[in-house]
């Protein structure tokens, strides 16, 4: 099975390539259900997973105008409230007053598709664009973790390239913008990346490279990723004959957000996306 000319990557798509080949060609081109438990926690992890739900959705209505005591009342979840007080005490500062929240940016590379859905990006036009992304991560990801992601790269990449209706039309310079990661758990520690020309010629030969790669392939040429560790995280590891997949008890890698698994894998139709500003 080959992948469909009309595939649209997104940087989820592109890590589970990165991590594991075999994963990828499993979820993403023969789209099989997941064939080992989700977790060996299954109800904390739904916890988690809509606690982190609840909460970007009250950051994105807090984000576009809606005063805090308009808000709808948080579920009863402990941890939710604690995340949402550190986001009322310690919000990422000195933010552009321009701002779009929940925003979905395409562009065509390597004849596909490349789609990106931003937490929030702060515009001050002519002079500077952060992107700001929330994270309920569990525990808190190193720099170097975070700078080796395909999201820091695609993000940033992308707003550049087609991020121009956020700008007033103009064009965004690289080293106009920023990304953030703010983490629920950690307020206070931020992790910023500047951006700039050379990080963005790289990341253009790069994912260029890489979605060529993806194109080129066939069955039975995804291998399996070297580090089998993973696989006792992964719920497709009956399929390769590398455990039962259920270890995982929350998420995947020490750094990869809950909220990872709502990406934009399913198609988009972008006849409907609209930039809204706020």
């Amino acid at each position: 099975m080959k992948l469909p000319p009309d595939f649209q990557f997104s940087q989820g798509s592109l890590q589970a390539f990165v991590d594991c080949p075999r994963l990828f060609e499993l979820r993403y081109v023969e789209r099989l259900a997941w064939p080992a438990p989700e977790s060996a926690e299954p109800l904390e992890r739904e916890r988690l997973l809509v606690a982190g739900q609840a909460f970007h959705r009250k950051v994105l209505q807090h984000s576009v105008g809606v005063a805090p005591g308009a808000l709808a009342p948080p579920p009863i979840d402990d941890e939710l409230n604690r995340w949402w007080r550190n986001y009322q005490e310690a919000p990422p500062r000195d933010l552009p007053d321009r701002r779009y929240a929940e925003t979905v940016l395409s562009a065509p590379v390597a004849k596909h598709r490349l789609i990106a859905k931003y937490d929030l990006v702060a515009v001050e036009p002519g002079r500077r664009a952060v992107i700001v992304d929330w994270k309920t991560s569990q525990s808190r990801p190193s720099r170097t973790s975070l700078a080796a992601r395909l999201q820091t790269r695609v993000y940033a990449y992308l707003l550049v390239l087609a991020g121009h209706e956020l700008n007033l039309g103009q064009p965004l310079a690289p080293d106009t913008v920023e990304m953030v990661y703010w983490f629920a758990n950690f307020p206070t520690d931020l992790e910023r990346f500047a951006y700039d020309p050379a990080q963005h010629e790289a990341n253009a030969v790069y994912l260029v490279s890489l979605i060529e790669t993806i194109r080129g392939l066939r069955d039975g040429q995804y291998p399996k990723t070297d580090r089998e560790a993973r696989c006792g995280y992964c719920r497709y590891a009956p399929l390769c004959d590398r455990g039962t997949g259920a270890s995982q008890a929350g998420t995947e890698t020490e750094d990869q957000d809950i909220t990872d698994a709502i990406d934009l894998d399913l198609a988009i139709d972008f006849e409907q996306i609209a930039e809204i500003e706020y």
